[in-house]
């Protein structure tokens, strides 16, 4: 069984340069239409994504098997599964080892220094926790996690959380978060119409 603890300490291990994982293989049925491909400040929101997360660490698409700028791209492993776990469980298997940083396609607010601050916690997963919500798709999970996410999905499972109940857990709360310069925008999902509009009136 896992165990949570409160954040505070920082990860102190020398640390290779990590992967950003960005999720991109969705249907965004929601959105009606690709959301990788909606148009965002003078790009696409992928590129936007991708732009912003360049500087935390080498930047992986995953879900698909194209991706702007050269970036890599990689399939899903299971075609049976699909959803967030199983592109967690796709890249930490691709790169084993390295310590991934997870984002949604549909995180185009994301701060960079808030990958980066999250980077600097322990645990095996590092999880911003904001109004009771575990903001699973815009957080830090290291190599231990690898063997959580396959027993989950091999027991036909597709929730992270449940994954995250198999290893040590550091919950990023807010008084932490907003420390850092943080309002909730890097995990704010624009995922209709709607949403996109919110986001952009709530942060330009």
């Amino acid at each position: 069984m896992g165990s949570t603890y409160r954040c505070g300490q920082p990860y102190r291990r020398i640390m290779e340069r990590p992967i950003v994982a960005v999720l991109a293989g969705g249907e965004s049925t929601r959105m009606g239409s690709d959301k990788a491909a909606i148009p965002f400040a003078s790009s696409t929101m992928l590129e936007t994504v991708l732009d912003s997360v360049s500087t935390v660490g080498d930047p992986i698409v995953v879900g698909r098997t194209r991706a702007p700028h050269g970036v890599l791209a990689i399939p899903d492993r299971r075609t049976d599964s699909r959803g967030p776990l199983t592109g967690l469980e796709t890249v930490l298997r691709h790169e084993p080892g390295r310590t991934v940083v997870l984002v949604a396609v549909d995180h185009p607010f994301v701060q960079p220094q808030t990958l980066r601050d999250m980077l600097a916690l322990e645990g095996d997963a590092v999880i911003p926790l904001d109004a009771g919500w575990q903001q699973v798709t815009c957080a830090v999970y290291r190599p231990p996690f690898l063997d959580a996410a396959s027993e989950t999905l091999d027991n036909g499972c597709r929730s992270i959380i449940t994954a995250l109940g198999l290893v040590t857990v550091n919950l990023v709360h807010e008084d932490t978060w907003r420390s850092w310069g943080e309002d909730g925008r890097s995990w704010f999902s624009v995922d209709t119409p709607e949403r996109l509009k919110q986001g952009l009136r709530r942060f330009g």
